[in-house]
């Protein structure tokens, strides 16, 4: 086992000897959600004139599940790691930047997938989705937790204490999640605030994701596609980077 499968064993069974916490508890949350917003909304919306709310709102729980998920992943670990002291056990070895990359956002991909998967799973009692572009669902599901994962590394890095990835998650990830229309079209919104959606790329994973779905979304999802594309190579580049000069965990 090379050296960079030997960091990414350990960071699965980091998430995996507490999956009640890491998978079971995000499932129950998005349940609580499909609930609370399928039982207000059911049958008063039509989302593309077509689609009853509860199956509209099932893919974008899914995939914020995911993103939260992948996100709190590889941050957690690293500020883990840092503050119980044995960060300096992984620096001793001869692993390189790109190793440590690769474990810590591979590892976060697979729990975003899995917490995704049981989400999917979970809310199929509730409604069951159309599937008209099944690579659509497996691409953006993919991207969208190397992305999050990739941001998640990058937070791990930068902030010290707990309070500090708190403050990242609740001024930052949580409200570009809530705005990027997992509850609601954009489309119905004001056109300032469509605007605003539109700068949002949390909205192109989301909507690209959906377009799987339903054949139908908000934006073309090739367009969505480029724009995730293109934001996970900046982040990735970014990440490589710190890790390279040994950001925060080196000096």
């Amino acid at each position: 086992m090379n050296g960079w499968q030997t960091l990414l064993k350990k960071e699965v069974l980091r998430f995996w000897k507490v999956s009640f916490q890491t998978i079971a508890a995000p499932v129950l949350t998005a349940v609580l959600y499909l609930l609370v917003f399928g039982h207000v909304l059911e049958g008063r919306v039509m989302v593309y004139d077509r689609i009853p709310y509860t199956a509209f709102l099932i893919p974008g729980l899914v995939m914020m599940s995911m993103l939260q998920n992948a996100f709190a992943n590889s941050s957690s670990s690293l500020v883990q790691s840092k503050i119980m002291g044995n960060m300096i056990f992984v620096l001793l070895t001869p692993l390189s930047h790109w190793a440590w990359f690769s474990a810590y956002v591979g590892a976060a991909i697979l729990r975003g997938l899995l917490v995704g998967a049981g989400v999917f799973i979970v809310t199929l009692f509730f409604a069951i989705p159309d599937f008209a572009a099944p690579l659509w669902i497996l691409v953006f599901g993919f991207l969208g937790c190397a992305l999050m994962g990739t941001l998640g590394l990058i937070a791990g890095l930068w902030a010290e204490k707990f309070d500090q990835m708190a403050a990242f998650q609740n001024f930052l990830i949580m409200p570009l999640t809530f705005l990027s229309g997992v509850f609601y079209s954009v489309h119905s919104l004001p056109g300032f605030w469509q605007t605003v959606s539109h700068v949002n790329p949390f909205f192109y994973m989301i909507d690209g994701f959906r377009y799987g779905f339903f054949g139908q979304s908000d934006t073309s999802p090739w367009l969505s596609l480029g724009i995730v594309g293109i934001a996970w190579l900046a982040v990735s580049a970014l990440a490589v980077n710190l890790l390279r000069t040994g950001y925060k965990i080196r000096n």
